[in-house]
């Protein structure tokens, strides 16, 4: 399985569109407090829509928490200190649960924990002179990194809702 950790996530908007990603790709969400909003904020609701009634979610009051509950050996740090891009890493390889970890908006993951797992360290690359991207792009590009090695796992190639075939009838 795969899931997206966010470790103390400031934004509402970014989340509920992180939110909406992992409902759309079957990925397990798992928040760590302090959340910078409320769950049922209308910033929120809006960017997750109606997905979020989907979502397979848990909260954690904090770090330790998380890892005490999720232990693993395959949990991947999205910072802009990484040195590998995502697609350096052979997710195939994975023996059980992936774990995608972003952090806050403002500081990202802290560095007592980002120093413990060097390996495991990923940065998209862009100009030298950028920061970041938005943290909700940065999710949905590694969580369909980590898909598209794994073939899409359980997920619809064609569209369902309208019908694969919706392009060609008039």
């Amino acid at each position: 399985m795969l899931h997206l950790v966010l470790f103390e996530p400031e934004i509402p908007q970014n989340t509920g569109n992180m939110m909406r990603t992992c409902m759309a790709s079957n990925t397990k969400m798992h928040l760590i407090k302090p959340l910078g909003f409320s769950l049922d904020e209308a910033h929120l609701r809006r960017a997750g829509m109606d997905y979020v009634k989907d979502l397979d979610y848990t909260i954690y009051e904090n770090w330790e928490d998380f890892t005490s509950r999720n232990p693993s050996e395959n949990y991947y740090f999205m910072t802009r200190y990484g040195k590998k891009a995502p697609s350096q890493f052979d997710f195939t390889k994975c023996e059980g649960d992936i774990y995608l970890i972003l952090g806050k908006e403002s500081t990202g993951i802290p560095k007592t924990i980002l120093s413990k797992h060097l390996n495991h360290c990923m940065r998209l690359p862009m100009v030298a002179n950028a920061r970041s991207l938005n943290l909700s792009n940065c999710a949905a590009i590694i969580v369909y990194e980590v898909l598209r090695q794994l073939d899409y796992p359980g997920l619809s190639g064609v569209e369902v809702i309208k019908g694969e075939d919706w392009l060609e009838v008039e």
